[in-house]
């Protein structure tokens, strides 16, 4: 396993996949890749709302298999400790999570300079079908969930006009934080949720008003939350002081962050048929 430089884990939160692991209680699990998809197997991090660290902080209103599910995907520099952080919150908020290590397996270090994992959104339905598998999963009810890059990927992965034609299986929901919003024409076929920085120069608030205005009718909603003085990267707690990456600016957001939270929560519970929360984030 790699083990990431700390200035990328200052600058995005980036950690190898077994420093992630230890400091949690999910499992590092290995799965197949679609046919004729390379490499063969993907590796990911399981959180379950009823075992180890999820199941400590949980008061979720969904304690009886089998569960919903979100599929999760990371940004440019692959699996990191906030990934499996994320995890563990949904897991204690009565999901099975599973984060998909994209690149790792491909032996790339990141995919920060340029360009962005075309290979990442046929990830998730990767995921979805070894989810689908598991006896304590609800396969009609997964949904799934992305940052920067990975962001982008999940509204890929549920537009009908892109990946989501060559699959019968479907999401019933996609939430994308800070995606560059470079879907024309957007059809998606699940109820979309876009949450992103008026201040992001990575991947800018206007693009996804841009796609949000031209969606098809006849596609699922999109709802989007642009938070005013946010910048990109705005839930990651380990950018506190902010820091420049590439020359974007990032910066934790902490505002835009609980409410970011609250509103995944509420769309997560609305979207795959749980009950509300009871406990509001706060």
């Amino acid at each position: 396993m790699r083990t990431a430089p700390l200035m990328s884990l200052l600058a995005i939160g980036f950690a190898s996949m077994l420093g992630a692991a230890a400091g949690h209680a999910g499992a590092l699990v290995e799965f197949p890749n679609l046919p004729a998809q390379a490499p063969a197997n993907l590796q990911g991090y399981l959180a379950r709302p009823d075992v180890g660290f999820s199941a400590l902080l949980g008061r979720n209103s969904n304690p009886v298999a089998p569960y919903p599910a979100v599929v999760v995907l990371h940004g440019c520099g692959d699996f990191s400790s906030h990934s499996a952080h994320i995890a563990d919150q949904l897991g204690s908020w009565g999901y099975v999570a599973l984060t998909v290590d994209s690149l790792g397996p491909r032996d790339i270090a990141s995919r920060c300079g340029g360009g962005w994992a075309p290979d990442q959104a046929f990830d998730a339905y990767a995921a979805l079908r070894y989810l689908s598998q598991l006896a304590f999963v609800d396969p009609a009810r997964v949904a799934v969930l992305g940052q920067s890059m990975g962001g982008a990927a999940a509204l890929y992965a549920v537009d009908r006009d892109l990946v989501a034609q060559y699959f019968n299986e479907r999401f019933r929901a996609a939430i994308a934080y800070y995606p560059n919003c470079g879907v024309p024409g957007a059809s998606m076929t699940a109820p979309t949720l876009v949450l992103i920085g008026e201040a992001d120069d990575w991947n800018p608030a206007e693009r996804c008003r841009g796609m949000v205005a031209h969606a098809q009718p006849d596609g699922a909603t999109i709802a989007l939350s642009v938070y005013p003085g946010a910048y990109h990267g705005f839930d990651v707690a380990e950018l506190g002081p902010g820091i420049r990456f590439l020359g974007h600016w990032l910066e934790y957001n902490e505002p835009a962050a609980r409410d970011a939270e609250q509103k995944v929560r509420a769309f997560l519970a609305s979207s795959l048929g749980a009950d509300e929360p009871t406990d509001k984030v706060k």
